[in-house]
């Protein structure tokens, strides 16, 4: 078992400084929120949503700032990632079956428009930019080439695929399963090369460490595993949470890890020990949780619904379309 250096000190500074911190919510939609990002500067904020928009706001000192909508998508908008280095480009997949690129200087207009071959479900890119991996519902990954905006690449597979990832040299693509493994596949072959049983029931979400030295894994079994990259090892395993988790966040510098599933909290524990560091409280389950890129400020969008919605339909609770943000 490869262990982690010890890092006591911060793991306890970070506890005292996160119980004193508060959540605080800002509009930006007018129906729920389905996912958030940070840009590489943290100077941007994105949030997509029902109301088929993704939405731009910017971060000062301790409070965001309303920017604009990127309007286009003529349904829901369910993923969105801005590119690994530069932090003007933004892009955005919906239910409507495109990928939209952005632009955010001249948010008016779209970069580009792509039909996808299906609805996607998970999206991510390269580290250099020159690619986005998009996977789809009918377990299809097709991969976008960035300068000519068109899909070179696609993989059926027989089995249902989760998230998707490139590893730290993006030689190796990564993607999780209903079969509750990793499958690692060469780049850009896509030939098989291992696969790691990872969860005793559906293996949902993957995200990689900052340094991609680590990565993370969470699964219906509500365990959450954390992995040595290199060594391809599980170094622990732990759960806090009942129910499924679904989404997962490194913050900045890789020592702790912000967990969520449908229950009302999201767990934020130490990477080195999987101890609990935090827990955020939420009126609905955590949809995306995001760690701000360069401080510990984790911003995340719910499952808000009106208290009312089966009596007054119009009726909307407060939260709905607000990104949330914990650690002010």
């Amino acid at each position: 078992m490869v262990a982690l250096a010890k890092d006591d000190s911060y793991i306890e500074k970070v506890r005292k400084e996160l119980g004193r911190s508060r959540t605080k919510e800002f509009t930006a939609h007018s129906s729920k929120a389905h996912c958030v990002a940070w840009n590489c500067t943290g100077k941007y904020i994105a949030s997509g949503s029902l109301d088929k928009t993704a939405f731009i706001q910017s971060f000062k000192e301790d409070r965001l700032s309303r920017e604009f909508s990127l309007k286009g998508h003529e349904d829901a908008v369910d993923q969105l990632a801005w590119h690994p280095t530069d932090p003007n480009i933004l892009s955005t997949v919906s239910s409507d079956k495109t990928l939209r690129i952005w632009d955010i200087r001249t948010p008016q207009k779209t970069v580009a428009c792509i039909s996808t071959k299906g609805e996607v479900i998970n999206m991510t890119w390269k580290s250099d930019g020159a690619n986005m991996a998009l996977g789809n519902k009918d377990d299809l990954v097709c991969f976008v080439d960035y300068k000519t905006h068109k899909m070179h690449l696609d993989k059926q597979f027989d089995f249902e695929v989760n998230e998707i990832g490139w590893n730290h040299y993006d030689k190796h693509f990564y993607l999780t399963s209903g079969n509750g493994c990793i499958h690692i596949l060469d780049y850009p072959s896509l030939e098989p090369l291992i696969q790691i049983p990872a969860h005793t029931a559906h293996c949902i979400c993957l995200k990689f460490s900052p340094d991609k030295e680590h990565f993370a894994t969470g699964g219906a079994d509500a365990l959450i595993n954390i992995w040595d990259a290199s060594e391809l090892a599980c170094l622990r395993s732990y759960s806090r949470l009942e129910w499924p988790v679904r989404t997962l966040s490194f913050n900045h510098n890789g020592k702790l890890l912000a967990a969520g599933s449908e229950d009302l909290v999201i767990d934020i524990a130490s990477v080195e020990t999987g101890e609990k560091v935090a827990t955020v409280s939420c009126n609905a389950f955590p949809f995306c949780v995001a760690w701000h890129p360069t401080q510990n400020l984790l911003a995340y969008v719910t499952d808000d619904k009106s208290k009312h919605a089966d009596k007054h339909p119009r009726d909307t609770d407060k939260s709905t379309g607000c990104v949330k943000l914990f650690g002010l």
